[in-house]
């Protein structure tokens, strides 16, 4: 078993990046990303609205999961990021979620927010989707996603190259179901959560069922869930943050 606990005491500011609208395809000039409207079908019929960040002969195609109360919009600045260093992206509004960073259309529809597990569906979907792009696939989760993450990627083992992990805890109403689908995963798994309070405790037992190539990364400075590489949530940290995520994808996708 090889695990890596990292803590970082520099502290830098990040960069902001111009949110892709959804009502039009465009191409980014500066990257050479194309950035176009996605949907899916969840298998229970629901319709999953999302944001393909696609570059030409990708890495890996990078699946962005939005954290409580949110949307695709979660990942606006970090996207771009992404799809500059070479890697495909699909962020998409989970049914559960809400209007934090910008509107969630998928959520919008339902007459009620159906709870955390009824988005394992919507992730389900996305994997599905990317599955036939023909390139490798990482699994990306913020807060609940990243809790929900686990047994997605336990249910797609030859599929699922690399994992990460931001604020993960046993969000769901099964307690212990995080822990035990971490237990079965052999992929490399990446878990950031923010410096104090009660996320690192939350996350350890999680850490601790990992039993392959994982990453337990507590900055200096860090916010929660996916917002840690917000710079303008986290401006003390997020270039910071940014060189771990960096460090972990290069050396597990390339």
């Amino acid at each position: 078993m090889r695990g890596c606990w990292l803590a970082i005491a520099i502290l830098l500011t990040g960069c902001g990046i111009q949110q892709a609208p959804d009502d039009a395809t465009r191409t980014a000039a500066s990257n050479k990303t194309i950035v176009e409207p996605v949907t899916l079908k969840a298998a229970d019929g629901i319709t999953v609205y999302g944001r393909y960040y696609r570059v030409a002969r990708p890495k890996a195609m990078i699946l962005l999961f939005h954290q409580a109360g949110s949307s695709m919009d979660e990942y606006a600045t970090i996207a771009p990021k992404l799809a500059a260093m070479g890697y495909s992206a699909l962020a998409i509004d989970q049914r559960s979620g809400g209007t934090m960073f910008g509107p969630n259309r998928t959520a919008a529809v339902l007459s009620r927010d159906p709870g955390y597990a009824a988005v394992q569906k919507d992730m389900q979907a996305a994997v599905d989707w990317a599955s036939m792009q023909d390139v490798p696939i990482v699994l990306w989760g913020s807060s609940y996603s990243a809790a929900l993450a686990f047994p997605v990627a336990a249910a797609n083992p030859r599929r699922i190259k690399a994992m990460l992990a931001f604020s993960p805890g046993e969000y769901l109403d099964d307690k212990g179901a995080v822990a035990r689908a971490a237990a079965s995963l052999t992929m490399p798994v990446f878990v950031a959560v923010a410096n104090g309070g009660a996320e690192a405790p939350a996350a350890k037992p999680i850490v601790a069922a990992l039993t392959g190539d994982k990453t337990f990364y507590i900055p200096a400075s860090g916010v929660h869930g996916s917002s840690t590489l917000i710079a303008a949530r986290n401006p003390a940290g997020a270039a910071v943050n940014w060189r771990a995520v960096v460090g972990f994808l290069r050396r597990t996708v390339g």
